[in-house]
């Protein structure tokens, strides 16, 4: 590399880094939707334009909506309750509630 081009050096080195931090975002966004489809998706819509197959179940897309997704890291924590009998009870641990904090922030 020429002396002259020693400037691009920090440049690059945040581009791929960046490069490197979607693409980690990016594989915890798909792990997220394959838990969802799994565990939500009988009730709720999970993509960007599906409708909810029960009525009362909102789409996954309107959560941040209604709170602020990263503040649902705690609940998903310590288990989510609901105030109908249908919602079953998820406690997700560490690495599933950041793949679906991806997932759901993706939606945004």
């Amino acid at each position: 590399m020429k002396p002259s081009m020693i400037w691009l050096l920090p440049f690059l080195a945040t581009v791929v880094l960046s490069a490197e931090v979607g693409q980690a975002h990016a594989a915890a966004a798909d792990r997220g939707l394959t838990f969802v489809k799994a565990n939500c998706s009988l009730c709720h819509a999970i993509g960007r334009y599906d409708e909810s197959p029960l009525a009362i179940a909102p789409p996954l897309r309107t959560l941040h909506e209604l709170y602020p997704i990263e503040e649902l890291e705690e609940a998903l924590a310590e288990g989510i309750v609901t105030g109908h009998p249908s919602m079953p009870q998820f406690q997700l641990d560490g690495a599933q509630i950041n793949d679906l904090i991806a997932y759901l922030k993706s939606l945004e």
